[in-house]
């Protein structure tokens, strides 16, 4: 069943290719993957035959035939790399080809292709069942180029050992330019907004405190400014601390949480009594965990305010802590939940569930996308579970060292 599934996939991807059908690469991985991965493996295991048994009169083994497997590999824009358990290349296409200058891929051991350790420890982790995604490789042998590497074990039939791995290179050097020109243009605009904002905040501030003269409507009118010019500051502060910490490196240490946590707590307690809010903290004080004190404070901060401030009147937030494969910090409410419609995209930049509710609480749209940006930095991840009528719970995921030999 598996051959032929394999067979398939092959035969559907030609199809496409026939059809000229042209997708970006960046938004079908997946899709890409589990072609090139078929590709791959058709390719490998023709080179197993013995050991797996294709029959030459299976419709599987056709689908396998040589040509046809070379034409699919060599037409496709990512490159695409098999080699066996001695880290040996067995197989490649031409886009694969170009991107080693060190001679040619077949029959060549990695190390003898390219000294770029991300790629040798990608394959390496690979052979011995470990999948890798999301590496970052740069090549200088043909200008500057950028690939986001993705490999994978290939195993037998039977799934019991590994025979080798497969490795896709998607080329991402365009995506990255473009994220460079953006990055700079936020900073740029944030930077010259942030003077003539500073301005009329002190100009608006100066007038509210000298209002004597200044008759109740237009008081009200300085008020309306104070306040918006106050949000487009805030609003300007983050996307600056965002575009920081998108390149972020944390310096990781052990820290108290308990003791962290009080802080924050501390911090948001009359943000909190105003809205009659109780803040719970159940973590351990003797617990450590490894992170970067400042950047967890600033994490725990979005959080436990976005608690508060989505919370029903009188609810609590509490704030919990586990070991379940490194550390897990959990901010849990009581409010009213969010859709599940909408939590696919709530770590995304401006993203808003309720816009007119964000917007009047005085919400940029940026904190959420702050914490998924530091977690990550720290090798961790930020994930998270609702439900309507309930409430919702917020998940830092934080790794731990591994134990010194």
């Amino acid at each position: 069943m598996t051959r032929v599934l394999l067979g398939l996939v092959i035969v559907a991807a030609m199809a496409m290719l026939a059809a000229g059908l042209v997708l970006p690469s960046q938004l079908l991985i997946g899709s890409s993957l589990a072609l090139m991965l078929g590709l791959g493996v058709g390719t490998f295991l023709r080179g197993q035959s013995r050991t797996l048994d294709l029959s030459p009169q299976s419709s599987a083994a056709q689908a396998l035939h040589p040509e046809l497997l070379d034409v699919a590999l060599n037409e496709m824009r990512e490159g695409v790399l098999v080699i066996d358990t001695d880290m040996r290349v067995v197989a490649s296409n031409r886009a694969a080809q170009t991107l080693f200058t060190n001679g040619d891929p077949k029959q060549s051991r990695l190390t003898e292709l390219t000294r770029n350790p991300a790629i040798y420890d990608a394959f390496l982790d690979a052979v011995q069942g470990q999948e890798r995604d999301g590496v970052k490789v740069e090549t200088y042998g043909n200008g500057h180029k950028i690939f986001d590497l993705r490999v994978v074990p290939l195993r037998s039939s039977t799934g019991a050992t590994v025979v080798g791995a497969v490795g896709v290179f998607f080329d991402i050097s365009r995506l990255e330019r473009l994220e460079i020109v953006r990055q700079e243009f936020l900073a740029n605009v944030s930077h010259e907004l942030r003077t003539p904002l500073t301005s009329i905040l002190a100009s608006a501030e100066t007038l509210e405190s000298s209002s004597n003269g200044i008759a109740d409507g237009n008081q009200r009118f300085l008020s309306i400014i104070h306040k918006n010019a106050a949000r487009m500051q805030r609003l300007i502060n983050d996307l600056l601390e965002l575009g920081a910490i998108e390149n972020v490196k944390v310096d990781v240490e052990p820290v108290k949480l308990f003791s962290l946590i009080e802080d924050v707590v501390a911090s948001l307690s009359v943000a909190a009594a105003e809205r009659k809010i109780t803040l719970r903290n159940l973590v351990t004080t003797n617990i450590e965990v490894f992170a970067d004190p400042h950047r967890l404070v600033q994490m725990l901060t979005n959080l436990i305010d976005n608690a508060i401030k989505f919370n029903r009147e009188g609810g609590t937030v509490t704030i919990d802590h586990k070991r379940e494969n490194g550390d897990v910090i959990s901010v849990i409410d009581t409010g009213e939940g969010i859709p599940a419609q909408h939590l696919d995209r709530l770590f995304e930049r401006f993203y808003r569930v309720d816009r007119a509710r964000s917007r009047h609480l005085g919400g940029t749209g940026l904190g959420l996308a702050i914490v998924k940006h530091l977690a990550r930095a720290h090798g961790g991840d930020v994930s998270v579970t609702s439900q309507l009528g309930e409430g919702s719970q917020f998940i830092i995921r934080l790794p731990r060292p591994l134990p010194e030999d």
